[in-house]
């Protein structure tokens, strides 16, 4: 018994080009002032709402992420695109706001930031498709949209995320090497995103690609909102249909997810746990590998992310085109060529924790082996 949800046309993931995209071009601060027409124009938003008028000539860039299950957002994103803008423009503004999973308000935050006047939007949509109408009026407004890690419908003017066929393929190839099964006999769950996220779509597209040719996938479910809670409820259906025995591995697409299916199977006393993937190295997944509950999540270094988000961001608000800063180009449903940087993603295992988010400074040893992984640790080689 399947419970995939069928996806809406357009849902699955954009075509990625290497360059071959025609340049596209914002409007300047001035033109976004004219078509507004409104004495909101150079003023900004603080994140709690309030207002405060923004010293002439000073950029303000608006940054829109969806929501606070997924850890990344406010623990990374947020931060350090603030810190990357800072570096490359000093004087210029960071306003931002969150969405908290719920499309209606991160729509109401589109129409703040344009009435508020910034000069360029980073958006990384609730939905992709809800979003369109939002980023189509942000882009008659002459404030362009930068799509971020997840990809809008709509005149976006660019794209900056990891290569999300690849995130998938990652976590497949860990999942089939982990699991003690003849190929083709394995029982695989997977846990997938939200049909909202077109990202959600690729993993499972790239996931399938390798995980088809030596698994039988047993349950399919699609995952509202990136809960933890969504993805216990699912796990414990799949228990319930397959046996506390029947599931040989399980694919969740991210560490959110990975925590509710581990919660669901010991709250089954499923033991020992099967392979079970994840991807953003949250510093909980991290542990949970280092302690032998989850097999691997996936590293996507938010430094060069966040790097190329201020960069296009920037060149957006004004007025450069971004097509140098960018090496590839997609599609969507109804924009083509849109310049984008597609950057590689790094399966973190329990063998190469040090060598991966402990070397390249996502966490350090004291942080990751707190006492109650401490033994888990020395038996990996973390501490000595």
């Amino acid at each position: 018994m399947r419970h995939l949800v069928k996806r809406p046309a357009g849902a699955a993931r954009p075509r990625a080009r290497r360059r071959a995209g025609r340049t596209r071009t914002a409007l300047a601060a001035a033109a976004a002032c004219l078509a507004l027409a409104v004495p909101a124009c150079g003023t900004a938003t603080h994140s709690d709402g309030s207002s405060l008028v923004a010293p002439d000539g000073v950029t303000t860039i608006g940054l829109l992420l969806p929501d606070a299950e997924t850890g990344r957002w406010e623990g990374f994103d947020r931060p350090l695109i603030g810190r990357q803008l800072t570096n490359l423009c000093p004087e210029c503004r960071l306003e931002y706001a969150n969405a908290r999973g719920n499309v209606g308000t991160q729509q109401q935050q589109v129409d703040t930031m344009i009435t508020e006047g910034v000069d360029a939007l980073i958006l990384s949509p609730v939905d992709f498709r809800a979003m369109r109408s939002s980023v189509k009026q942000s882009d008659d407004a002459g404030i362009p949209v930068l799509s971020y890690d997840r990809l809008a419908e709509g005149p976006v003017s660019g794209f900056v995320s990891f290569d999300a066929d690849e995130v998938g393929r990652l976590q497949a190839e860990a999942l089939l090497a982990a699991m003690d099964r003849p190929p083709g006999r394995a029982q695989v769950v997977m846990m997938n995103g939200p049909p909202t996220d077109p990202n959600a779509a690729a993993f499972e597209e790239g996931a399938l690609e390798v995980l088809e040719k030596g698994a039988h996938i047993a349950e399919t479910y699609d995952t509202p909102q990136w809960s933890p809670l969504n993805a216990n409820r699912n796990m414990s259906g799949a228990i319930a249909a397959l046996g506390p025995r029947g599931v040989d591995g399980v694919y969740a697409a991210n560490d959110a997810l990975a925590s509710g299916v581990i919660s669901a199977l010991k709250a089954q006393n499923v033991e020992p746990l099967p392979p079970i993937t994840g991807q953003d190295a949250e510093l909980s997944a991290i542990q949970n590998i280092v302690e032998g509950e989850q097999t691997m999540t996936v590293y996507k270094p938010f430094g060069p992310e966040t790097l190329a988000a201020a960069e296009m961001a920037l060149a957006l608000a004004r007025g450069e085109p971004v097509d140098p800063l960018a090496g590839a180009t997609v599609d969507t449903a109804t924009e083509q060529d849109i310049p984008a940087v597609l950057l590689n993603p790094i399966p973190v295992t329990s063998d190469n924790v040090e060598e991966t988010v402990v070397k390249r400074g996502m966490y350090t040893i004291e942080e990751i082996c707190t006492p109650k992984f401490v033994s888990a640790c020395e038996r990996t080689g973390l501490v000595g």
